[in-house]
């Protein structure tokens, strides 16, 4: 039996560390963006996942807001970066609405 795309995209879970922190991104001008209305740069060869957890280039990503993790390189730039699937938002949302610290979603491995 195949299964929709809605539901596929659902089983890929990405594996993200316990050191990632939540954000909404908006990739302005790459390597520019903002991390939660603020402005911030991409660290040279960053890494961004889509929710697919395929490598996807920022230039793509240009005027979308997206709600993402993601970890910083020792200089402080964004290096990783996580485009939440459906289910990883909806377990962040869940968490925002019964009050626990919203937190990466725990990876699939």
């Amino acid at each position: 039996m195949a299964l929709g795309a809605a539901q596929a995209q659902d089983i890929i879970r990405q594996t993200i560390p316990g050191n990632a922190k939540l954000g909404v991104m908006r990739v302005t001008l790459p390597p520019e963006v903002l991390m939660d209305g603020k402005v911030d740069r991409l660290s040279p060869g960053a890494r961004i996942r889509a929710e697919n957890n395929m490598m996807v280039m920022s230039g793509a990503l240009s005027g979308q807001s997206l709600l993402v993790a993601y970890v910083r390189e020792p200089q402080g730039m964004l290096h990783e970066v996580w485009i939440l699937n459906a289910a990883e938002r909806a377990a962040v949302l869940k968490k925002q609405q019964t009050g626990t610290p919203a937190a990466p979603p725990a990876s699939g491995n």
